[in-house]
């Protein structure tokens, strides 16, 4: 996998809206973020064009892209927000020109698909992190989200341990393998494509956001079917976020017997309680990257997703 170059004071950041347009007031304040970090910004032509739920056509959204990966000006690309429409894009894209031009793309939710085609497609490691919208300009914004951005600056391997959050062992083990995955709903859109995501080998990381326990039973059970959780290292639960039943008068699994059922038919190393995803704070994880699980010490060891220049 092809390590993007780290980032440095005065470096030019590129910053574009791949699926849904984002709040214009939050996007600001998560523009003077990134500045405040030394970093000039080029805002992607498009970045506040609206068509729908889409920030502006596809070929608009591809267009920024493209432009930012080929402008050798800009070092890495913030995603302003997630929502819907990046798989529209996938299909589109140059991932030549992405491989040949390597730099860091940051952003997650809907971004999965788009992590997941860099990877396969152009061989590139990218980073499931908060986005400057949807997280890091939100007025609230978490200190502890925004200061996992310093990984993008110096060859910085990350140990997650109880220690950021409490850690909650489905099945013991230790599992070593490469980072992929991201938000469940775009990992088992995947299947059946040509991005459809690999897991063999590999440490799986899921998350997901409003979904009720029957619509996570049924992509978990799709990805179970498709042998994608037993066929993976290790597997790695973040938040799930309001995934709860809603339906009254109706009976239900809860989400905590949806994951253990599941955890428990793929047999592999699993642990939850990471903050990472549609939570606060947002841990950011980089993807492609060489990683161990380790139950007994309830630790992620994660390697570095930057090279040095």
């Amino acid at each position: 996998m092809k390590k993007p170059p780290s980032l440095k004071a005065g470096d030019t950041v590129g910053v574009i809206a791949p699926a849904s347009p984002p709040d214009e007031a939050n996007l600001e304040r998560g523009i003077d973020f990134l500045q405040s970090k030394g970093l000039k910004i080029k805002r992607g032509e498009y970045l506040l064009d609206k068509d729908g739920y889409l920030a502006g056509p596809d070929e608009a959204r591809i267009k920024d892209l493209h432009r930012m990966f080929a402008d050798e000006e800009v070092k890495a690309i913030f995603c302003a927000g997630g929502g819907y429409g990046a798989a529209r894009i996938a299909a589109h894209l140059d991932y030549e020109l992405i491989s040949n031009q390597p730099k860091i793309f940051w952003g997650y939710s809907d971004i999965t698909f788009l992590h997941i085609a860099l990877q396969q497609n152009a061989n590139l490691v990218t980073f499931h992190g908060p986005m400057l919208a949807s997280d890091i300009g939100k007025p609230d914004a978490s200190s502890i989200s925004k200061s996992f951005f310093q990984q993008l600056f110096s060859e910085m391997p990350l140990v997650y341990s109880s220690k950021i959050s409490p850690l909650e062992v489905f099945i013991p083990g230790i599992a070593e393998g490469t980072l992929t995955g991201g938000n469940l709903t775009l990992v088992s859109s995947t299947l059946g494509t040509s991005f459809e995501i690999d897991t063999e080998g590999k440490l799986l990381l899921l998350e997901d956001l409003n979904e009720e326990p029957r619509a996570v039973d049924r992509m978990m059970n799709q990805l179970y079917m498709a042998k994608k959780l037993q066929t993976a290292a290790g597997i790695i639960i973040g938040d799930f976020l309001n995934c709860v039943p809603r339906r009254k008068g109706s009976t239900s699994l809860s989400l905590q017997e949806v994951l253990c059922h599941y955890l428990s038919l793929a047999g592999r190393p699993a642990m939850g309680g990471f903050l990472f995803g549609h939570s606060s704070p947002n841990i950011g994880l980089p993807l492609g990257v060489k990683a161990i699980l380790n139950t007994k010490t309830k630790q992620l060891k994660v390697d570095s997703g930057i090279s040095l220049k």
